[in-house]
């Protein structure tokens, strides 16, 4: 578990959306099967799915489309096919997602507990802003950056950066909460503080391989790690 010494002092967290507060493999599902089916391609599990989330839907399509075709392939289809989601997957965006357990109870007790909050997500920004505010978790950010809201998305630490700039605080005092290898990266490069869950994608490896400071059961564990280790942030 985190060393008190690397949390002491966190008055910000950095908290990823798809596999950390909600379950979206099942909206990804229906939208990418939907595009499958424009494209005359069989349907995929939500199994397979699940391994190719969360590094971007540039990334996501080009996986799906590489199940059928070589390189030029898909290459020739990309265009098409990213359209064909982007379209799907706006149509149901949420209706099948859910929220992991102790989410909103967890948000909760981190604005308790002083702390800014940050959504830092790869999923574009169109797709991330209706989502969070349809499962009611919108109104608990400061600040929402998508996968295209900036130059590079992670596992690069700019968005932390950044996150860090618009509070003004170092980057040993915002805490980064996420499901994977992604998260650990780019907070490692930004100098934050990481916390992982260990629910979620990570692209089919165990949390337990990536370097955190800490796996927490919940968002809900991670305030009280957090709290536990600093006096309320005023």
């Amino acid at each position: 578990m985190a060393a008190a010494t690397v949390l002491r002092g966190v008055r910000a967290a950095i908290i990823d959306l798809d596999g950390t507060m909600l379950d979206t493999v099942p909206d990804f599902h229906v939208a990418i099967n939907r595009m499958r089916a424009d494209f005359e391609l069989a349907p995929i599990t939500q199994e397979r799915i699940a391994l190719m989330v969360g590094k971007g839907s540039e990334n996501l399509i080009r996986a799906v489309l590489s199940l059928d075709f070589d390189a030029a392939g898909v290459e020739a289809r990309f265009d098409a096919a990213m359209a064909a989601y982007q379209r799907h997957y706006l149509a149901i965006n949420g209706d099948f997602s859910a929220l992991y357990p102790d989410v909103l109870a967890g948000l909760d007790a981190l604005r308790a507990g002083g702390l800014r909050l940050a959504c830092v997500t790869n999923k574009p920004i169109a797709f991330a802003v209706p989502l969070l505010q349809q499962k009611g978790l919108h109104g608990y950010f400061d600040v929402v950056y998508g996968g295209d809201s900036l130059a590079r998305k992670k596992p690069d630490p700019l968005p932390l950066r950044q996150v860090c700039a618009d509070f003004a605080l170092a980057p040993r005092q915002v805490v980064a909460i996420g499901d994977s290898s992604n998260d650990a990266q780019a907070a490692r490069a930004a100098g934050c503080p990481v916390l992982t869950v260990p629910y979620g994608y990570n692209h089919g490896h165990s949390i337990h391989a990536t370097d955190s400071d800490g796996i927490v059961d919940t968002l809900l564990v991670a305030a009280h790690l957090i709290s536990l280790h600093n006096e309320p942030a005023h």
